[in-house]
């Protein structure tokens, strides 16, 4: 492969595309590649904010890399969006996709993530709002900060995500459903659109602050201390709102009585 000496003009790169996908030419292929791999350390430098040592981010940006070339194996040029959106979903799927094959939260992660998404099943169902986080705390019998820690240690582990599954039968996460749902197969698509209305319903009556953080994180690309800046709060503090906040839309999407 020849290195670049510099990033291709937007109608270079368009003709990279358009060789690629007429004749699925190798040097074009490899040119996007490379043009694109950016993508995969900021998508790997954003899924290993906060995780264990233990993970490296070599590791992550290898497994992101699949991802991207997925990605442009399968992009459409004739559906008109951006290919960086698309690419970011499956690069971010494929992180993920691996992580959890390799099973590596711990068990004791998963019992209170369970643990606390039914009291906010229960509360919620009750209140007809969002609980917070001492009301919580109470119906758990746990101490606030015990709660805020547990927390924490569900939102590093990545398993209260927007880009966890919708439910277990689906291939699709709600990320790459957020960012466009023409990404997707057409017999998908009509179930991906009702998601994204459901979605945008339930982050639309989340508290204020709550809503600010998927909107910076999701929408704007905001880092989770860059979020904390804003809040004025700490990097883990955005984390503890971040897992509650996804707990709280995976329950009302499953919940017909929040639709």
């Amino acid at each position: 492969m020849t290195k670049a000496t510099h990033e291709p003009e937007t109608s270079q790169l368009d003709g990279l595309w358009e060789r690629f996908k007429a004749s699925a030419d190798e040097d074009a292929r490899e040119r996007l590649i490379l043009h694109y791999s950016p993508l995969v350390k900021y998508v790997a430098g954003r899924v290993g904010t906060g995780l264990p040592r233990s993970v490296d981010q070599n590791d992550l940006a290898s497994y992101g890399l699949f991802g991207l070339i997925d990605a442009i194996d399968k992009f459409d040029l004739e559906r008109g969006f951006k290919f960086e959106t698309y690419a970011i979903n499956r690069i971010k799927g494929a992180i993920l996709d691996e992580l959890r094959a390799l099973d590596w939260v711990p068990r004791s992660v998963r019992s209170r993530a369970r643990r606390i998404e039914q009291s906010i099943a229960d509360l919620e169902h009750k209140l007809q709002r969002a609980p917070s986080e001492e009301e919580l705390a109470n119906d758990l019998e746990m101490d606030i900060e015990d709660f805020r820690d547990a927390l924490a240690q569900i939102g590093r582990s990545g398993i209260a995500a927007l880009d966890e599954f919708v439910s277990s039968d689906s291939q699709t996460s709600m990320g790459e459903m957020i960012a466009d749902p023409r990404g997707l197969s057409p017999e998908s698509e009509f179930q991906a659109e009702e998601t994204r209305r459901s979605l945008a319903d339930a982050i639309n009556r989340l508290p204020n602050r709550e809503r600010l953080v998927v909107t910076l994180y999701y929408y704007e690309g905001m880092t989770l201390a860059e979020i904390g800046d804003v809040l004025g709060v700490t990097e883990s503090r955005v984390c503890q709102i971040h897992a509650k906040t996804m707990m709280s839309l995976r329950n009302r999407l499953g919940d017909p009585a929040w639709g």
